[in-house]
This record gives C-alpha cells, sequence and structure tokens, in this order.
C-alpha cells in the first residue's frame, strides 16, 4: 500500500492521501471474513480427506480465530509499527475478557467448567506473566532497552506446545467435545472449498494491511500513539470474531464455548499470534504497555474469582455489567495516558 502509489491508476492518484482512511474499514470486513472463508475452506477440504472433526477443531478452528490478530500483528511487526503489533494483542486480551465476556453475560448467564477454572484460566494468567517477564529486559536484567527478541519469541512458543499437548490429551481424554460445535455444519465440496481457501488467505493480509496503514496514518494525523489505535480500534476490531463466537454461543446455551473461545484466543494471541511475530522480528516494547499487562492480569483475576461470587461458576449478569464498566474506565485511563 505505502510502496504502491507509483502503480496506482492515474485516476486514483488525486484519492492516494485519503486511501488509508477509506479502506480502513473495509479492512475489517477482509479480515474478519478471511478467516471465515479460510476456516470453513480449511475444514470441508480435512473432511473430504477423512481428518477427523475432533483434530479439525484442535488445529483448523482454533488457528483460525487467531488469525485476524495473526495478520495485522505480522504486518505491522515488517512496517515497522511495533507499538502496533504488541498493543493488538494486549487490547485483544483486555477486549476479550471485559467486552466480549462482559456483552455474552448480560446476553444469558455463562457456566463455567471447573476444567476451565482451574487449568485454562490460570493458563492464560501465566501467558501474561510469561510476556512481562521476556519484555522487561530493563527491570529484570538492567538492559539498555525492552526488546522482544527472537529468542524470547521462541521461548513463548514453546509455552504454546505445551498448551496444544495438554489441549490433545483432554481432547483424547474426550474432555473437548464442545470444541467440535465451532465447525461449519456443512462440508463443502472440494472446488469450493479450495476457492473458500484461496479467498481467506488473499483476504487476510489485504485486510491487516488496510488496518494497519489506516491505523497508522490515523494516529500519525491526530497525532495519537499507535499503541492506543492498537488498543482500542483495532483491538477491538480485531476481537469481533470471537465477540460473534461468544454471543450466539451463550444464546444457544453453549457456556462452555463461549469462556473457552475467549480463554483460548488469550493464550492463542501471546503464546501463538505474538510469539510468531517476535520471531519473524524482534519488538521493541515500550515500558507504558506495562499498564495494558497489569489490566490483562487483573481481568483475568477478576474472572477467575466472579466464578466463586454469586452462583458459583457462573459469570451472572451483573459482573458481565461489572466487566464492561472496567473496560470503559480503561479506555477512558488510557486515552487520558496517550494525550498527556
Amino acid at each position: 500500500m505505502r510502496n504502491g502509489g507509483q502503480m496506482m491508476p492515474e485516476f486514483l492518484k488525486p484519492l492516494a492521501p485519503y486511501l488509508p482512511y477509506i479502506l480502513f474499514f473495509p479492512g475489517f470486513f477482509f479480515l474478519i471474513k478471511g478467516a471465515d472463508w479460510l476456516v470453513e475452506g480449511a475444514s470441508s477440504i480435512a473432511r473430504r480427506l477423512n481428518i477427523s472433526d475432533l483434530i479439525i477443531g484442535l488445529t483448523i478452528v482454533s488457528f483460525g480465530t487467531s488469525m485476524p490478530e495473526l495478520a495485522v500483528n505480522i504486518i505491522a511487526s515488517f512496517q515497522g509499527s511495533a507499538d502496533l503489533a504488541v498493543s493488538n494483542v494486549v487490547g485483544s486480551n483486555i477486549a476479550n475478557i471485559l467486552l466480549i465476556l462482559g456483552i455474552t453475560a448480560l446476553v444469558r448467564p455463562i457456566t463455567v467448567q471447573s476444567s476451565t477454572v482451574w487449568k485454562e484460566i490460570p493458563f492464560s494468567f501465566l501467558a501474561v506473566i510469561a510476556l512481562f517477564v521476556v519484555a522487561n529486559d530493563k527491570l529484570l536484567d538492567g538492559s539498555d532497552s525492552n526488546l522482544l527478541s527472537r529468542s524470547d519469541g521462541l521461548t513463548i512458543m514453546m509455552f504454546f506446545a505445551i498448551f496444544m499437548y495438554y489441549v490433545v490429551n483432554l481432547a483424547l481424554k474426550g474432555q473437548a467435545d464442545d470444541l467440535l460445535e465451532d465447525l461449519p455444519e456443512e462440508t463443502l465440496s472440494v472446488p469450493k472449498a479450495i476457492m473458500f481457501t484461496v479467498l481467506g488467505m488473499i483476504a487476510l493480509p489485504l485486510g491487516g494491511d488496510w488496518i494497519v496503514d489506516g491505523a497508522v496514518t490515523t494516529a500519525r494525523a491526530l497525532n495519537v500513539g499507535e499503541d492506543i489505535i492498537g488498543l482500542s480500534i483495532v483491538a477491538i476490531g480485531t476481537s469481533l470474531p470471537e465477540l460473534a463466537a461468544s454471543v450466539v454461543a451463550a444464546r444457544k446455551g453453549n457456556s462452555d464455548i463461549a469462556v473457552g473461545n475467549v480463554v483460548g484466543s488469550n493464550i492463542f494471541n501471546i503464546f501463538w499470534v505474538l510469539g510468531l511475530s517476535m520471531t519473524i522480528r524482534p519488538i521493541p516494547f515500550s515500558r507504558d504497555a506495562n499498564v495494558d499487562l497489569f489490566v490483562v492480569m487483573v481481568a483475568s483475576l477478576l474472572l477467575f474469582l466472579f466464578v466463586f461470587v454469586g452462583k458459583r461458576h457462573t459469570l451472572e449478569r451483573s459482573q458481565g455489567v461489572v466487566f464492561l464498566f472496567f473496560y470503559v474506565a480503561y479506555l477512558v485511563f488510557r486515552g487520558f495516558m496517550g494525550a498527556s
């Protein structure tokens, strides 16, 4: 996009300065639909190859839900927008708990499985702690700067491998059948499945590029940090698939999917999306981002504590209101921080 000005048709050149703004919101459509097409197409191809639904659910669907964040992060990393790469993941994790679970609990109280309370939620908390440790070189090692290096990325991805080992074992014991409800109800024909997969692979990076360009251009025009844009607009936009999945699951009474979708996405975002991003290209880490990491920690602890307050192992509507209040308060606070 930034390097394509000379290839742009003559009649579009007057619009060139405005294209990042024009394409910003269409970018979200391509990003979200691209992930949906990729998952649906790849799932159908796998089924045609007689690969079990269990393996599809644990691989294609799980990875697919994190594809919007991954597309934005890789493009942001290659374009040198480090603040956007980190804030997108951290902001998405905050939005997943406070915004998505808040809205979902308002739609219908959410029952949380015991294994989610004692294993997956603590694992998501561990992900934030691990990110804090590898990101704060100045604080912990006395280094000159904070850098999320390739070795940090490989370390983070080793945690991801451990998590996937846990999920596979959970599935083999017959405890993860609910993941399968996220799969498409109908299997596409092979030509249609290939078409959906190719369209998804094209739409994802295209949408990600438009979003990153629009976010960076807007931030510079308004003299607002890329991290603020990433923590708010981009983070919410890339979390829309999780929001849709959780709300639909809650309305159908599938509480396990509603909560597992959010908690699993938070784990994937740090261990997979950010881990892969730093492995591809080292990312400078701003000390101010520790505030956002602290908010993720507090949100995770609130989620853990709320399942023991009131009706046991249930997120009630009143707790959803508390989540939403904290999310709005966080955005207001972060906005004032960015303005100062």
